[in-house]
């Protein structure tokens, strides 16, 4: 099977719901494609456990996995953030009926990260104590619902460096999920961290990004990331990331897991709905051309 998918982000569904279209019609979109798996929006976007799980089947799409936040930096005990959101997320997995099913958990930031996301440090070592005891809970609540668990370093929160990454690795035992946009931001080579942990990537997003948004944004102060994190994400082959050499890495590892696009977008409208299409049927086919 064609194991390219895609995610609703690349749609302009993040935390919310208010987008331009049905959920159905995202996961039509997909399908006509070519996609044969997609990622998950946010808890119960597509309905209940079982809605979504007849949506995907319907549309011959396999759930492939959805995001988790954790709160890991904050002291209060809330290891898991939003807990009763998580569990729906992880019903949604088990019911999705693929054994391999990732739950993509990630650092949730916190108000000092919103405020600024160009923080010049980092976690103390108690600090990295309490998210890696908490990464570790959090992996364990995973698979109690026979659900794999995936780590994704994410830019602008406290696990998103090239020695944050290195990290999390040292402290845990959790798969990584290499999501090439993120770590390119944050200063990782993608293909070499490939290399690097290459018996540790058990998800891959494919993802290409500029650096000149995120400057220009730097540049002017503006940490409103919600008002130009859709311009840093790109059509593939057309922004900063040595993808090919990424890929060729991913192959050279053996690497039979699901390519996940994501390019990252404002919520579409009835006018940018038809220019998404396009992106992501270039994205699909830039992809699949080069595997």
């Amino acid at each position: 099977m064609n194991k390219i998918a895609s995610a609703p982000c690349s749609y302009g569904v993040h935390s919310g719901h208010g987008i331009g279209m049905k959920p159905v019609e995202l996961l039509e979109a997909m399908a006509a494609a070519g996609y044969t798996g997609s990622e998950l929006g946010p808890p119960g976007f597509f309905g209940s456990p079982d809605e979504t799980a007849r949506a995907f089947a319907d549309n011959g799409l396999t759930v492939v996995g959805a995001y988790v936040p954790l709160n890991l930096s904050q002291p209060e005990e809330a290891p898991t953030g939003d807990l009763a959101g998580m569990r729906h997320t992880l019903e949604e997995l088990a019911a999705s009926g693929n054994p391999e099913v990732v739950a993509v958990l990630a650092d949730g930031g916190d108000e000092a990260l919103r405020a600024n996301p160009w923080r010049s440090g980092g976690w103390d070592a108690a600090a990295w104590r309490r998210a890696a005891d908490r990464v570790a809970a959090a992996c364990e609540l995973v698979r109690s619902y026979g659900v794999r668990p995936v780590f994704h370093p994410h830019y602008a929160t406290y696990v998103e460096r090239a020695a944050e990454i290195d990290t999390l690795m040292e402290l845990t035992d959790v798969a990584l999920c290499l999501d090439s946009g993120h770590f390119e931001l944050g200063g990782a080579a993608p293909a070499a961290y490939a290399k690097k942990y290459a018996d540790r990537v058990h998800h891959v997003h494919v993802k290409d990004v500029r650096h000149a948004v995120v400057e220009a944004a730097k540049a002017r102060g503006d940490a409103r990331l919600e008002k130009w994190w859709g311009d840093v994400a790109c059509p593939l082959g057309r922004g900063d990331v040595a993808l090919e050499a990424f890929l060729d890495q991913l192959t050279a590892n053996g690497y039979t897991g699901w390519y996940v696009i994501e390019q990252d977008s404002a919520p579409v409208t009835p006018e940018t709905w038809e220019a998404t299409l396009a992106d992501q049927r270039h994205n699909l086919t830039w992809l699949a051309e080069r595997r």
